[in-house]
């Protein structure tokens, strides 16, 4: 009997130090996965973290460990929210969610519905990012308190934050910044508060938490993606508080380290654009201004047609499913076509609602655009005008650059042209009269009027038809 007894507690002894071993190299799994990837991630280099996928990809399937599988799935969909491929994104949350799902390890569950909750955040969908943020908050409560878990938990109060200042729940959204901030207190989480000083027009308190992210950024180690977000978010501040050199400065690093980061958090850039576009029309230079929000808007056009794509792809998945799981008896059809039919008309509305915005904000964006186009023609024409009056040699360059078609279709009429016929026929085209002409370039009035009749027979213009009118209807 005491053999036996002894046998038992044996086989429960190493059973026991089995699964504590099992354990062990499962969370060494995890650790190294994840803050490997993490990093790969934030410094831009993505073949690297595929790499890096792969390889603990086939190691989860040697070790017989579903969830690994799962969070290698997690990281791709990761990186795919980040760079806007939410197509991507979707598939590969599909199948974390099916290797996750049954992992007895809540921080596992806790990680996905955080990645899951910034993808809603990137699709607009804020209450289903909220209550994605909600699920991963309680599944940290029961997780064991690892490294891992104490470094997820301050990003869910500042992806929390994040979510309610979008909805308009500033107090909530505060507070969640501030106990972010309070538990991690790095250059981002401080960043993230400033952030939000900003979004709620208090420059002043933003002021504060711009210098400790500054100081945190050159104190601690700062990933390169979280250092574009905080010189986007000092670039925004100098830009409110009207430094416009400190503004431009920081704006311009961001840029800078947009070139390595772009292929894993592409999503970043276009703020630093939009951001860029309102400084340089502020500074009246509107040529940057136009060529920025140019790129603004080439940017918010590709993430709005992703944004589509994943929503209807969605919609389908949800069909699909339902369709699979339906046994088409009789009795159920009539279910399934009326749960089919409330998908579509809700999906249908929703996206008409989202069209209905985004129209109304190209439209005004667009009106921006001309405005600044405009702008920049007046610029370029006074500067034209100027170098004309001056006789500078550099006068039909700059003006051909200013009207590329003119010149190429005077030459179609008289091949012959030479340049100085061709400057004549710009400063008539700029309206100059006779005598501003003989002015600015140093003859004679009449040697102008002489010109003017060379030119009409040159290019065939008839002597009833006003000189000045022919040269306007040229563009």
């Amino acid at each position: 009997m005491l053999i036996y007894t002894i046998g038992i507690g044996l086989c429960l002894l190493i059973n026991s130090c089995q699964k504590e071993t099992q354990d062990k190299e499962r969370e060494n799994f995890d650790y190294s996965l994840l803050t490997q990837s993490s990093e790969l991630q934030l410094s831009g280099k993505y073949e690297a973290l595929i790499r890096l996928n792969i390889k603990y990809l086939k190691k989860a399937g040697k070790m017989k460990y579903e969830a690994g599988k799962g969070l290698c799935y997690l990281n791709m969909a990761g990186v795919n929210v980040s760079a806007g491929n939410y197509e991507k994104a979707h598939f590969f949350f599909n199948k974390a969610e099916k290797d996750l799902g049954n992992s007895g390890n809540a921080y596992h569950k806790a990680a996905f519905y955080d990645d899951y909750g910034q993808y809603y955040s990137h699709l607009k969908l804020y209450d289903k990012a909220i209550d994605c943020n909600n699920k991963a908050f309680q599944y940290l409560k029961e997780a064991k308190k690892t490294e891992l878990s104490t470094k997820l938990l301050p990003r869910l109060y500042v992806n929390k934050g994040i979510y309610y200042a979008w909805k308009g729940w500033f107090g909530t959204s505060l507070k969640s910044f501030t106990k972010g901030n309070m538990l991690e207190n790095s250059a981002y989480t401080n960043c993230m508060v400033a952030q939000y000083y900003l979004f709620v027009h208090q420059p002043d308190s933003a002021g504060i938490y711009i210098a400790r992210a500054d100081e945190k950024m050159l104190s601690q180690k700062t990933s390169d993606v979280e250092s574009l977000w905080v010189y986007f978010t000092m670039g925004y501040y100098y830009n409110e508080v009207n430094k416009n050199e400190e503004a431009e400065k920081a704006l311009k690093k961001a840029l800078e380290i947009n070139i390595k980061t772009r292929r894993t958090y592409s999503s970043h850039i276009k703020e630093v654009y939009k951001a860029l576009a309102e400084l340089y029309k502020k500074k009246n230079n509107g040529g940057k201004a136009y060529f920025y929000l140019k790129k603004y808007m080439e940017e918010e056009g590709r993430f709005d047609t992703a944004r589509f794509i994943a929503m209807n792809k969605a919609t389908e998945d949800f069909i699909s499913e339902t369709k699979k799981e339906s046994d088409w008896h009789k009795n159920d059809l009539p279910l399934f076509i009326a749960m089919s039919i409330t998908v579509l008309t809700l999906s249908g509305v929703y996206v008409r609602k989202i069209i209905g915005r985004q129209k109304m904000k190209k439209k005004s964006l667009k009106e921006e655009t001309d405005k600044l186009k405009s702008h920049v023609h007046t610029r370029q024409l006074k500067e034209v005008i100027e170098l004309a009056k001056r006789n500078d040699s550099s006068f039909l360059l700059k003006f051909r650059e200013l009207f590329p078609e003119f010149i190429s279709a005077l030459l179609k009429i008289n091949p012959d042209l030479e340049n100085s016929e061709l400057t004549f026929c710009a400063m008539l085209k700029l309206r100059f009269s006779s005598k501003e002409i003989a002015d600015y370039t140093f003859v004679q009035h009449r040697s102008v009027q002489q010109k003017k009749y060379r030119i009409r027979k040159r290019l065939n213009i008839a002597g009833e038809t006003d000189i000045y009118e022919f040269f306007e209807n040229i563009k």
